[in-house]
């Protein structure tokens, strides 16, 4: 081949070569990001509508129905998903993965201001949101003071310890949560607001008005231009109180005169806490792009700093959730697994090859590949994840196979007597075909699974890119590198006199068991060409014992990872208020920290994924793994049993969900339909049925118990006669009871107000009292119209959440599993749903893990069909033949009883990771198959008959093929046995690969040959019906 004559005749230009691509290698590497898993651009908008007061019901009618008509015609969406709650309306549109995210969210914000005018007049004006996993925080510092209150601490955490944080490099925001700030407070009395016949608008239009600068041109003069400027804003808090608001009987009324102004705390309406008790805490974001590691390293130097600075004395900084340190776990994990597995690999070519200059040959292709790889990885802009380190980490053993393969070869030609360099010549040519088609097997699988469909397919995208270019890295070292060095620097003659020490004799003693085994190879070889249907019924017979242990198999879409993390969604009755629910948090504290292995728990409630009073998310922290026995899989029904002590709350205990979604539910089952109460029963209905199976655990239903309201029917003909509409009576009612921000004040020592006007506490929350409010001045200017002049007050109830998807109401039950895998939980599920009786109209469909596997599944089945059909491309170009790759082809089905053994052993389940392992087998266990059947062919062209040329292929290819694979079997051991203690979420892919290899290494070997022979006599059986070659012809 040419590039190994130009290596072995021009040493020190291949040596240039090899230098430049590392050092350009170690450059790459220290410019990439860290980060925990590739960026994927998520075409996700969210469309978030206040409507303050409104009932779920109103909110879907008014808000969520209008926005999803003026939607649902832009190209592109995949699904529209709503969720109204009191006061608040969100639609969640997913585009096509095609479609860029920015684009997606301009178009939604275009068309959402051509409808926004169709909104309710008191509903805020919509805001549009991308959804960006990089805005999720990396790190979250807590705050706690025996010194300060609530709100100085909000202060000082707003204007002091989130400014320093957010001016660390890389740093994009740091964002207060569970804060008060101070507002103004302007409390309207409604008993001299009736006297004196004012309504609320006229209030907050007045204090809009009268509180700000207004600018008024400019004027110039001379050389100078001035501008002019209205200066109305108010220096102190006395000046409220002389806002004129309105006049009565020539009179001026001022604000004073109907209102209390003073400052207080804002409304606590969400709550953070930290191991029970009250806490603020600090979202760290960074920017997108930056390095995950670095920029919580620098935010870690900072919070030290800031801990021991006399300045912020009586105050306690914690890191409360440290995102980074799985990342750089994993990250320092997987560059131990990297070295291990290098070092196991090369220990295996050791004793194989028994020279150490032999070793370090075929050794340095490990280094140069990984760290040359790094350069590609630069350039193509992926980052260090886990899925490239994955995907290097796998690929150890296979980087190390085709210089094993060339170096082995180039060993024999050197024992037929030839010099060095023809050795490395002849050698490298002899392999070079067989190996190129290997290595183009190899790129034939990962190509499929780098441009899978689907969200899958966009974080494989980098693992599939990151192993195709480290093998073609590999095969590029292994004509080059192996050879000229091979020509270079030799073994000395060895010396047959020469004592043998301890690693010598062992391995001599190895190699005199390897040469037997190579004999009972060659005997059982001829064995099976001699009794063919025997082996190829005991090959059948395997392969359906492999299939028989699929049901023994758990499966799930993802194995949970064990970052220390675990998570308690509570739920307290609807209507619970906050403190409430603050004190079952503290409860749940208490009982969380009776168990070893929990360190501290961070509690947010009315906030995220958890929206109410009456719903926290507990973030439950836990010791590392190394030093727990318990993971968190294992410790969640403990916990959950242990909870059960806590009354009047209802929980959800496992994993966090993806992206702060609360608890990760593998079961999710959906009902579709028009009426609210028909899907109130039908899923309690399913839930009941659910929670009375074993193995099934936190059934809930996304619809919750009717909330109470306060219902206010108005009388049409009452309010008519005194000129009063039904929206007059909402705009009236809303600032008083709700409450409304009208305008901001800032203080001489320049701190910044809300300006916040409404009714004093005891009276907005005595619901006796709503009847006398003033919606309205009379008709004739002399006083008030009382709501009880037009309305009825009643105590109602509505519903608490109502969700929509593709535009139709929808109810999920969700549940967890306990001891029971989704497959064999589905078709209980489906008896389940069998048994109900589900009316017209209605009908069930699937999310949770089913969805997921279903999806991701078509994918990975459509990347096997793929990576099936491109190997037989392969290596029928490579054999010239449409008959021999489907003898190589064999070895595939072969796999599977090693895959199902290996899963089993592992103690892991049929799931994302073990499934792409499956496929990645598909390129590595043809590769024996290429090395003997070339072989082969090769001796066949010399002359030799059919079967001793594969008894002597056998032989012959017996050593390399056993050194690669377990080259590649030692290589990935460290990822398998995750001895580094890490999240052991990537160890499924290893034990499929290992198991894999080792059945289709030990079956390949001896069916093959077999199929080769059937093969050649069906060829030389249709070979007269065939067409003659032109030279056949004219002979």
């Amino acid at each position: 081949m040419f590039l190994t004559r130009i290596s072995v005749n021009q040493p020190v230009f291949a040596t240039m070569v090899m230098v430049a691509i590392f050092v350009i290698g170690l450059f790459s590497y220290s410019r990439l990001p860290v980060e925990e898993l590739p960026e994927v651009d998520f075409p996700i908008v969210a469309i978030v509508t206040s409507y303050p007061g409104a009932t779920p019901e109103a909110v879907e009618s008014d808000v969520i129905k209008p926005i999803e008509d003026g939607v649902s015609t832009l190209s592109g969406i995949d699904a529209i998903t709503s969720t109204a709650r009191t006061g608040s309306a969100m639609v969640l549109i997913q585009f096509e993965l095609e479609i860029d995210s920015s684009v997606a969210a301009q178009d939604v914000r275009d068309r959402i201001a051509q409808i926004q005018g169709s909104l309710p007049d008191n509903a805020e004006d919509p805001q549009i949101l991308r959804f960006d996993p990089s805005e999720m925080p990396i790190i979250s510092i807590g705050i706690t003071s025996d010194r300060y209150d609530t709100g100085v601490l909000t202060a000082l955490a707003e204007d002091e310890l989130a400014t320093r944080l957010s001016n660390i490099a890389g740093v994009g925001r740091a964002s207060v949560v569970g804060g008060l700030p101070r507002e103004v407070h302007v409390l309207i009395d409604p008993d001299r607001q009736s006297a004196l016949g004012i309504g609320a608008s006229e209030i907050a239009a007045a204090l809009s008005a009268e509180n700000s600068d207004l600018p008024a041109g400019s004027v110039t003069q001379g050389v100078s231009k001035q501008s002019v400027q209205v200066e109305g804003r108010l220096n102190d808090l006395a000046g409220f109180e002389e806002i004129i608001i309105a006049r009565r009987g020539g009179y001026p009324v001022r604000l004073g005169d109907v209102a209390t102004i003073g400052t207080n705390l804002a409304e606590q309406t969400s709550l953070a806490m930290l191991d029970g008790e009250g806490a603020l805490a600090v979202d760290v974001v960074k920017t997108q792009g930056a390095n995950t590691v670095a920029v919580a390293e620098a935010v870690r130097e900072e919070v030290h700093a800031m801990a021991n600075d006399p300045l912020y004395d009586g105050i306690t900084l914690e890191i409360i959730r440290d995102n980074a340190i799985p990342v750089e776990h994993s990250f320092e994990s997987v560059q131990s697994m990297l070295l291990e597995g290098a070092l196991l690999a090369t220990v295996i070519v050791f004793l194989f090859l028994n020279s150490w200059r032999s070793t370090v040959i075929t050794g340095l292709t490990l280094p140069i590949s990984i760290i040359g790889t790094m350069a590609a990885i630069y350039f193509l802009g992926f980052t260090l994840n886990m899925m490239t380190m994955m995907a290097l980490s796998l690929a150890v053993g296979i980087l190390i196979d085709d210089a094993i393969v060339v170096r082995e070869n180039i060993m024999r030609h050197l024992h037929m007597g030839k010099s060095h360099e023809q050795a490395a010549l002849d050698g490298t040519n002899e392999i070079g075909l067989a190996v190129f088609a290997t290595t183009l097997s190899i790129v034939a699988v990962f190509l499929p699974v780098a441009f899978m469909d689907g969200i899958l397919g966009r974080f494989f995208l980098q693992f599939g890119v990151t192993v195709s270019v480290a093998v073609l890295v590999s095969l590029f070292v292994s004509f080059t590198l192996d050879p000229m060095m091979s020509s270079v620097w030799y073994d000395p003659a060895a010396d047959p006199h020469r004592e043998r020490g301890p690693i010598g004799r062992a391995i001599h003693q190895f190699e005199r068991f390897f040469d037997w085994l190579g004999v009972c190879y060659s005997k059982l070889l001829k064995a099976a060409l001699r009794w063919r249907k025997t082996t190829l019924i005991t090959a059948l017979l395997i392969f359906v014992g492999g299939l028989a242990l699929f049901p023994f198999v758990g499966a799930e879409f993802v194995p949970p990872a064990d970052n220390s993390e675990m998570q308690v969604d509570l739920e307290t009755p609807v209507g619970t208020p906050l403190a409430r629910t603050a004190e079952k948090i503290a409860q749940v504290d208490a009982i969380l920290r009776t168990f070893p292995e929990v360190i501290g728990t961070y509690a947010t409630v009315n906030s995220g994924s958890n929206s109410g009073e009456n719903s926290a998310a507990i973030v439950v922290r836990m010791t590392p793994p190394t030093e727990r026995d318990l993971t968190p899989t294992t410790i969640t029904p403990l916990v959950r049993d242990a909870l059960l002590a806590v009354p009047g709350a209802k929980f959800r205990v496992g994993p966090p969900g993806s992206f702060g979604s609360g608890v990760a539910t593998p079961v999710a089952i959906k009902i579709f339909g028009p009426d609210l109460d028909t899907l109130t029963r039908l899923s309690r209905d399913l839930a009941d049925r659910l929670a009375a199976i074993d193995g099934f655990a936190d059934v809930r239903t996304s619809l919750d118990d009717p909330q109470p309201t306060i219902g206010i029917r108005i009388d049409r003909d009452a309010a008519s006669d005194v000129g009063v509409s039904i929206s007059q009576v909402g705009q009236a009612l809303s600032p008083m009871i709700a409450g409304a921000t009208v305008s901001d004040w800032t203080a001489p020592n320049g701190d910044s107000y809300d300006v916040l006007l409404r009714l004093p506490e005891d009276v907005r929350n005595n619901a006796s009292l709503l009847g006398s409010l003033p919606v309205a001045a009379s008709a004739d200017g002399t006083g008030v119209v009382r709501l009880d002049q037009i309305a009825v007050v009643e105590s109602s109830s509505s519903a608490g959440e109502i969700t929509r998807e593709g535009r139709e109401r929808s109810v999920q039950v969700t549940a967890g599993l306990d001891d029971l895998d989704i497959r064999s939980a589905q078709p209980l599920i489906t008896a389940a749903i069998a048994e109900m009786d589900m009316p017209p109209g209605y009908h069930v469909g699937f999310g949770g893990d089913s969805e997921q596997i279903a999806e991701s599944g078509a994918s990975a089945a459509a990347a096997l069909l793929l990576a099936i059909v491109f190997i037989y491309l392969v290596l029928a170009s490579q054999f010239g033949s449409f008959m021999q790759p489907l003898a190589i082809m064999s070895s595939l089905p072969l796999a599977l009883i090693g895959v199902m053994l290996g899963l089993l052993v592992g103690g892991s389940t049929l799931n994302m990771f073990s499934i792409i392992g499956f496929i990645m087998l598909m390129g590595l266990v043809v590769k024996n198959a290429i090395l003997l059947v070339d072989n082969a062919n090769q001796h066949t062209r010399a002359g030799m008959n059919l079967f001793d040329a594969l008894v002597e292929a056998g032989t012959t290819r017996f050593r390399p093929i056993v050194m690669t694979t377990l080259a590649m079997i030692f290589g990935m051991l460290p990822l398998a046995l995750n001895i580094h203690g890490g999240s052991g979420q990537n160890a499924p892919m290893a034990h499929a690969v290992i198991g894999g290899l080792i059945s289709s290494s030990l079956l390949t070997l001896v069916v093959v040959p077999v199929l080769l022979t059937y093969i050649d006599s069906f060829t030389r059986l249709i070979q007269p019906f065939l067409p003659a070659a032109p030279d056949d012809v004219h002979a």
